[in-house]
């Protein structure tokens, strides 16, 4: 039986989420880094990764790691993996990334190019045709990474990367990716059942994410992945793990979700969004201004992506809005609220220091997750 050792990168601060999330798929954890977890698994590893990681941008298959100070040590560490194992006769193999930390090497575009003439020579000893190596099949790309001189090589066996969900055809303004709003969602008690709301929803990717976590409908449930077209994975693995994901989707569980927005045509967006992700039927979307929001239920979660005033031109109209949703929140007396934004004075606006604070990344931008820990309601006889 196959093993694989695999690496997939996550935003900074998502590791632990992600973690989390590979421990439960069964798999063996090797090392942790900042922004990306190395693991261990079974011949299934590759498809069952891809099919079910909410918090990782992708998988990546590991071939090999080495100490490389000059282009020389690059080119021969390189061509002494043998690549035959990896890449079969005639498949695409290019260089897709390559970026350096603290190395010195640190000219990506002679990195790509010296690991590509080195994987040609590597394959040559096993592949050679009048002196050509074919590259007309299926793709196999690889990424290089080099930290402080260390080499990791590996191939992408995901294609588009994990946040793809294959949903959101259509978005507004900045909204937040699929991947850090699972990570939110897993960062607070939320569960089918108890409400939730998200009054300043967009495009509903925060509520989206919740609907199909809260039915287990796996994230790459509605998508492809390059490495299924690889000869190199036996597809059958494929098939079983799509139809076990299918097979683990629990019909019978009954929620509602709510999600407001001031933006009509946003609401119009996220209506269609969560019909292409198929869980339509767990959210209620309407047109409504986020200051005007009350409940009659007595507790609740609000998790929220407000605008952030990046643009200076915005800052005041953003400390008004975040001034005027501490007064609305505070009303809530028993809620719980999570509000992410990369505003640094958010919680002077807001009237209230946080219960927690989670330094998050949005793409690169550094953002903090307020936390505001209500209550638990009392248990049910």
């Amino acid at each position: 039986m196959k093993n694989y050792t695999l690496l997939s990168p996550c935003f900074f601060g998502m590791e632990k989420m992600l973690a989390r999330e590979i421990k439960e798929l069964g798999f063996e954890i090797l090392k942790t880094e900042d922004g990306r977890i190395t693991y261990k698994t079974g011949e299934d590893g590759i498809a069952k990764a891809n099919m079910w990681l909410r918090c990782a941008e992708r998988v990546n298959l590991k071939v090999a790691e080495f100490e490389a100070k000059s282009f020389d040590e690059l080119f021969e560490g390189t061509k002494r993996i043998d690549w035959s194992k990896y890449i079969p006769y005639g498949a695409q193999f290019p260089v897709s990334k390559a970026s350096s930390i603290k190395s010195k090497l640190y000219s990506t575009s002679d990195i790509q190019s010296i690991v590509k003439k080195a994987i040609v020579e590597s394959l040559k000893k096993s592949y050679l045709e009048d002196g050509l190596i074919k590259e007309d099949k299926e793709k196999y790309p690889v990424y290089v990474f080099i930290h402080k001189d260390k080499v990791t090589i590996s191939i992408d066996t995901t294609g588009d990367a994990l946040h793809k969900r294959g949903y959101r055809e259509k978005a507004n303004k900045a909204p937040i990716r699929e991947t850090l709003a699972s990570g939110i969602m897993y960062l607070n008690p939320w569960r089918p059942g108890r409400t939730l709301v998200d009054p300043m929803c967009g495009s509903g990717t925060l509520l989206i994410e919740a609907a199909m976590m809260g039915i287990n409908m796996a994230p790459g449930l509605n998508r492809n992945f390059i490495s299924e077209k690889w000869r190199t994975l036996d597809k059958k693995i494929w098939w079983d793990i799509r139809k076990e994901a299918y097979d683990k989707i629990d019909e019978d569980v009954e929620f509602k979700i709510y999600g407001y927005d001031i933006d009509e045509e946003a609401i119009e967006i996220a209506k269609e969004n969560a019909e292409i992700a198929g869980v339509s039927e767990y959210i209620e979307f309407n047109v409504a201004n986020a200051l005007d929001f009350k409940s009659d239920e007595e507790y609740g979660f609000i998790v929220t992506n407000p605008p952030y005033g990046e643009r200076l031109e915005d800052k005041e109209t953003v400390q008004a809005l975040y001034k005027n949703l501490g007064y609305t929140f505070r009303e809530l007396k028993n809620w719980s609220y999570y509000l992410i934004t990369s505003y640094e004075e958010f919680e002077e606006e807001f009237g209230r220091e946080a219960d927690k604070r989670r330094k998050l990344y949005n793409g690169m931008l550094k953002t903090n997750l307020y936390q505001y820990i209500g209550p638990r309601p009392p248990k049910k006889n």
